[in-house]
């Protein structure tokens, strides 16, 4: 066999060795329960009059998208940015949750509300998304327990307990970048009422946004495990919107789970700085004040690609969550739709196969990665839902 025969064979044989492993963690990921607990398409696509019952070329979701990114559960954040409804924001959340029911109407073959795990499991085994609700932001109750039943049984199965701006029972996390120890009452007696009234309901406490002192506060009320639905390790980006170690040991003594936010600047501390480096090069105006935000969304995409976290940063963020609180209290929380950046070459919920292939090559067994993806998130529903 000549040197040329041998080089074709050998280039065929790596050929079909790729070839396969392509297949398997295609496999592997088709036969997970794969869980998001986190995407803001509503506010940011749905509520705008974009269809996503069609692929579409903005935003990061879709149908089709999660069709093709083989994700089963979805949870669909309800949002509202607390300035501009502080008043009407409970009609703002039912606003949202009839443009979802909308959307699942027209789609009624491929996708369900979903208001237990049960229900996740009825859905998987025909084939249908599950559509779960989430509630960002306490200020949609408008301080009435009422009001929190009536989103439950809607199908609300969690309430992020602030967004970025103190409630009257409850403090948020963002303060403490520009307040710190300031401000930062934790629970008042009503957020207490809040939470134990969340406990019977079987709706799950999510603590992503809060502040230091709700989020121990919280874990002195609730008797259920809590969620941090998309959060990321401050001992990796020291940003208030992670958990430091503290924190982190707290939750897992609780039972609960954090789900891994896919925000550039939740995972990479250098990630604005480039942000400004490259638009600074690109456009020519170093002393140009606009926030790294802004300046993101007018670069060209080939630098947005510099810019964004490498997929291997938010690989090291779940080692670093698995290592302080174990396998079994690790999820998924993307915040797709809710973020303009994400890590390199996760840039729509349809790449959620290249995450499985990148957890694998890292080593984490098929049984861990289905605890992570999706099983770790239906345990503490299932908890919550227990009497």
């Amino acid at each position: 066999m000549n040197k040329a025969l041998i080089l074709n064979f050998l280039a065929l044989c790596s050929f079909v060795h790729m070839a396969k492993a392509q297949q398997d963690y295609n496999k592997i990921h088709k036969d997970l329960l794969v869980v998001d607990g986190h995407n803001d398409v509503i506010i940011s696509s749905i509520l705008d009059g974009h269809d996503i019952s069609n692929r579409l070329t903005t935003g990061h979701t879709d149908i089709p998208r999660l069709i093709e990114g083989g994700i089963d559960v979805q949870v669909f954040a309800v949002w509202s940015d607390d300035k501009r409804w502080k008043t009407g924001a409970y009609r703002h959340a039912n606003d949202q949750i009839d443009a979802l029911e909308k959307v699942i109407k027209k789609n009624k073959g491929k996708i369900a509300i979903a208001k237990s795990v049960a229900q996740i499991h009825k859905l998987q085994k025909q084939g249908k998304i599950a559509a779960i609700i989430g509630i960002e932001g306490g200020n949609m109750i408008e301080e009435s327990i009422p009001n929190l039943v009536k989103l439950h049984k809607r199908g609300a199965k969690y309430l992020t307990l602030t967004w970025n701006y103190n409630l009257s029972w409850a403090t948020a996390a963002a303060l403490e970048d520009i307040k710190p120890h300031a401000e930062q009452r934790g629970l008042s007696e009503k957020g207490k009422q809040i939470i134990r009234k969340m406990n019977e309901l079987g709706m799950m406490v999510d603590l992503s946004h809060s502040s230091k002192k709700t989020f121990y506060d919280v874990m002195e009320v609730s008797t259920k495990p809590v969620l941090v639905s998309h959060s990321n390790a401050a001992a990796l980006t020291p940003h208030t919107r992670n958990l430091d170690d503290a924190q982190l040991e707290a939750l897992k003594k609780n039972g609960g789970v954090v789900g891994v936010n896919f925000y550039s600047g939740f995972l990479d501390t250098a990630f604005e700085s480039r942000v400004e480096q490259l638009y600074d090069n690109h456009f020519g105006k170093p002393t140009e004040k606009m926030s790294a935000s802004r300046k993101y969304n007018k670069l060209p995409n080939d630098l947005k690609f510099q810019a964004d976290a490498k997929l291997e940063t938010l690989l090291d963020h779940i080692d670093y969550l698995v290592s302080k609180v174990g396998i079994a209290h690790v999820a998924i929380g993307s915040d797709y739709d809710g973020i303009e950046s994400t890590p390199q070459y996760l840039e729509d919920v349809s790449k959620f196969p290249l995450l499985t292939k990148a957890l694998l090559e890292r080593g984490y067994s098929q049984e861990d990665l289905a605890k992570i993806m999706g099983l770790n998130f239906l345990r503490i529903m299932e908890e919550n839902e227990k009497k």
